[in-house]
């Protein structure tokens, strides 16, 4: 356990004195408060605009964040064949990949943190900038602590993610690790369709496969609630518990198959 802490302490370490994961946080700050100059153009939906356009720059900004830096986590090390020395020392292959992920995550908390803190700012100075009839006709506050809801969905659906990058990189080059990464993350969120293609076509070939998939790929769509806190909409806690829950259980079988990929790799 505690090589596992230093590991995911290293990869924060060099996570930060990274450019990639500065310059993605510093575009999602700038485009939370460009959202701002956005929201003007549509009259009396300034709060919603920010709010949606706020959290979308969470969640994409940070499946980025999750798909670029992890994806690089191993295969940079393979690069500068900087795996012999580690593998050399008294680290496990499974410390490697557990403790690398950890740090990714961390990186993700932190990263993630920063965004929340500068839309909430953002969402402030809106509220104070409005006239006070204006502010008292809101029907959800402006900084509405539900708004926590769909960060902490999305920041379960980046741990997903991250699993999903660590485990392709495991065993694919890195651009075909990020396009697998990516184009699992788009067929994620469409993953409910799947379930009724045997609708839309006539193969049963086809609806088998199709229904395979969905059983198989990751389902991302509960993990998007930004509509609902947005419009002030309850998200019920058991659709949150069990969101989560389905998060952790497909990270730990991802991470469980990275392990052994990982395990069965020859670098000499």
């Amino acid at each position: 356990m505690r090589t596992i802490r230093l590991i995911a302490f290293a990869v924060f370490r060099e996570s930060v004195r990274d450019r990639v994961p500065l310059t993605i946080v510093g575009f999602g700050v700038l485009l939370v408060f460009a959202s701002i100059v956005i929201s003007q153009m549509t009259a009396g939906q300034d709060l919603k605009i920010i709010k949606d356009l706020g959290l979308s720059a969470l969640s994409i900004l940070g499946v980025l964040i999750a798909v670029f830096i992890g994806i690089g986590l191993v295969a940079k090390e393979i690069e500068k064949r900087s795996i012999y020395s580690l593998l050399s020392k008294p680290v496990t292959r499974e410390e490697l990949v557990l403790g690398k992920y950890a740090g990714l995550v961390l990186t993700l908390a932190v990263n993630l943190s920063a965004m929340v803190v500068s839309f909430y700012l953002v969402l402030w100075y809106a509220k104070v900038s409005m006239p006070l009839a204006d502010q008292r006709a809101l029907v959800t506050s402006a900084t509405d602590p539900r708004l926590l809801i769909a960060v902490v969905l999305i920041f379960g659906e980046l741990m997903l993610v991250t699993a999903v990058a660590l485990f392709f990189s495991t065993f694919a080059e890195p651009l075909t690790a990020i396009l697998l990464t990516l184009g699992l993350w788009i067929a994620g969120h469409f993953n409910a369709d799947l379930r009724h293609f045997e609708e839309v076509v006539d193969s049963p070939a086809a609806a088998w496969i199709a229904r395979a998939a969905y059983y198989v790929l990751p389902n991302l769509a509960p993990f998007n609630v930004k509509a609902e806190v947005v419009h002030g909409v309850p998200v019920s806690a058991s659709h949150i518990g069990l969101t989560l829950a389905y998060a952790a259980v497909y990270v730990a079988i991802l991470l469980i198959a990275a392990i052994a990929i990982f395990r069965r790799r020859d670098f000499k």
